[in-house]
């Protein structure tokens, strides 16, 4: 193990400019193609990175678009839901789902979580349908997939969409499939901190169904059949070139990077399983977890803000992934949810840490960072 003892330690949790540094001279080349061509929007690169990713998923349709929120708005928007319409979701989750639900004037319908891989419950999602509900939007978070079997059958019972939100979890498998491809419409981002990553925003929607492929691909440029002829009322929403290069680089190591992310998560997980009072992530059988966030369920929120404040003083980052369940922020309180309504959720909120988990972490700042927590469990003996 490295001596950190005569160092200042700064461990991130998570390091952009090692992941840059990685990939530097290939990504470097690429994007010095783009300038030099100087085509920004719409390049040719952006169509090689869908047909890669496309490949990658075996999906029928790739669209690229400007990042994971506006994948997930224009993914309902292709619907044809009317406003009024019920959508069912998370509310353990990032906000922009319910943030899109309701700027299309839809419904969100939010439904608790699973406590082992932080999923929707699709045990309550059936007592949640009425008349009005038309879809349900199934984000799997943090690399783990949600049971789709499940969730399918009772869309298909109740004859509605499935959207899937892969932001957390692109490369992870359900089944021999990949997520994202198992429902209507899959979704991700391609924010910096994702598994499959640009140097800023990015996103894509994916789906098999030629039809709403058409029709997303328009609501993407102004809901153009062809310049200047508008067919649809859409938005602009484009990945641009220079990304699309960067992201053509990280698709050659996608695959590699997850498995790095899996080693670093059973080395966590063989050194910590030692430790009583955490609860390690959950795989659930014949599932790929790719690991976007490896996060531990600790007791209480006193352990956990303790734990967290412990890695702080060691120069060690972590995260809250999420301190506050959806139908708790105040931008949604017209819609009458309360404390209480959701219990899972509302104590995965004060329980939860993320670690940090990313390819390039070294083998010994992860060793520092397990030693850092198994001394805190040690020294106040929970």
């Amino acid at each position: 193990m490295l001596d950190y003892k005569s160092v200042k330690i700064n461990i991130p949790f998570f390091d952009a400019v090692v992941q840059y540094l990685a990939q530097k001279e290939e990504i470097d080349v690429a994007i010095q193609k783009v300038l030099c061509k100087g085509v920004f929007i719409n390049g040719l690169e952006v169509t090689e990175f869908s047909s890669r990713l496309a490949s990658y998923l075996n999906v029928n349709d790739v669209v690229p678009c400007g990042n994971g929120t506006d994948a997930l708005y224009l993914a309902l928007l292709a619907l044809n839901l009317e406003k009024g319409d019920e959508v069912i979701i998370p509310t353990f989750n990032f906000i922009a789902v319910a943030e899109v639900v309701a700027l299309l004037g839809l419904i969100p319908v939010f439904v608790d979580s699973q406590d082992n891989d932080f999923n929707i419950d699709p045990s309550k999602i059936e007592g949640s349908i009425s008349p009005k509900t038309k879809a349900i939007v199934v984000v799997h978070l943090f690399g783990a997939v949600a049971d789709m079997e499940r969730i399918n059958l009772i869309a298909k019972k109740h004859k509605l969409f499935v959207v899937e939100d892969v932001a957390q979890s692109l490369g992870s498998e359900y089944k021999g499939q990949k997520a994202g491809t198992i429902g209507h419409i899959g979704c991700t981002s391609f924010f910096p901190t994702k598994n499959l990553a640009c140097f800023g925003d990015g996103g894509a929607i994916f789906t098999n169904d030629k039809r709403l492929a058409k029709k997303i691909k328009m609501l993407t440029n102004h809901g153009q059949i062809n310049k200047y002829e508008h067919q649809l009322i859409g938005v602009n929403s484009r990945l641009d070139t220079l990304q699309a290069a960067i992201l053509n680089v990280q698709m050659v190591h996608l695959e590699k990077n997850i498995a790095k992310r899996r080693a670093i998560a059973k080395k966590y997980t063989d050194e910590l399983g030692e430790i009583d009072s955490i609860k390690l992530p959950y795989e659930a059988i014949n599932t790929l977890h790719s690991y976007n966030q490896y996060c531990v369920l600790l007791p209480d929120k006193a352990v956990r803000d303790g734990v967290k404040e412990n890695l702080r003083q060691n120069g060690i980052g972590s995260m809250v992934y999420y301190p506050k369940p959806n139908h708790l922020q105040a931008a949604y309180a017209m819609y009458g949810y309360t404390s209480g309504d959701f219990p899972i959720a509302e104590k995965l909120c004060n329980r939860i840490l993320a670690l940090p988990i990313f390819p390039t972490l070294l083998a010994q700042q992860q060793d520092y960072i397990i030693k850092n927590i198994k001394d805190f469990f040690a020294r106040y003996g929970y």
